[in-house]
């Protein structure tokens, strides 16, 4: 199953009031585990960017006024996420944004059932406790170390390894252990067959044990012969 991890920067937090997208990071999951492929580009929101987004990114108008713009990107950006479900902290915000985008150039939205909430997967699973990317990392130790500014594939990956252990973790206790099966050789012998050995009594035999009768108080020996007589 393919899944795309998704994460975006952006100028503000209302798209409604004309806030745009300047980073979007995308990591690539089959069944779960990371590909290794990712998507990733900064976008000139075509506006100036206020300082206290800038404070939480540290995208600056200088860095971003060469970069392109969401319109010479969006096929690219389409064509990498495709159909798959999108993995998303915070799903509502990242989907308001990149539909906000896709709405300017006259293209259909992403459907809001298209994307799996990393946010409300953490609030189910531990209610009451804090979800953000950051919290769920500590809870998880996750190494976010690398975390000193908020960047869309930096975060893209983070989410990947937390959306990981909220379906249940890698579990590194359970090991699926194999034996090894010892062949066991047998050696076929071929049986020899022996002559049986004759087991009649020879005349000395017969000599001795008549002697050996004869010394005897009425042996059983005799006892036939006397009621055959």
């Amino acid at each position: 199953m393919r899944e795309v991890v998704l994460d975006t920067e952006t100028t503000g937090l209302s798209p409604e009031n004309g806030d745009r997208v300047v980073e979007i990071g995308c990591l690539e999951l089959s069944n779960h585990m990371a590909t290794g492929r990712t998507w990733h580009c900064y976008l000139n929101p075509e506006m100036v960017m206020p300082s206290a987004a800038q404070d939480v990114h540290g995208l600056s108008d200088e860095f971003l006024a060469d970069k392109p713009r969401f319109a010479d990107k969006v096929d690219e950006f389409l064509a990498f996420i495709g159909d798959s479900p999108l993995v998303i902290h915070n799903a509502g915000f990242d989907l308001a944004f990149i539909n906000a985008e896709l709405k300017r150039l006259g293209r259909p939205p992403l459907p809001n059932d298209c994307a799996v909430d990393t946010a409300s997967m953490a609030r189910q699973k531990f209610p009451g406790a804090p979800a953000s990317l950051d919290a769920l990392c500590r809870r998880f130790a996750i190494d976010n170390s690398a975390r000193t500014l908020h960047g869309a594939l930096l975060d893209a990956e983070l989410l990947a390894e937390v959306y990981l252990e909220l379906r249940g973790g890698r579990q590194p206790g359970l090991v699926l252990q194999t034996r090894e099966v010892e062949t066991i050789v047998i050696d076929v012998v071929e049986r020899v067959v022996r002559v049986p050995r004759p087991h009649s009594a020879t005349p000395d035999e017969l000599a001795a044990h008549q002697a050996f009768v004869a010394t005897l108080k009425d042996p059983i020996w005799t006892r036939g012969d006397g009621e055959s007589a």
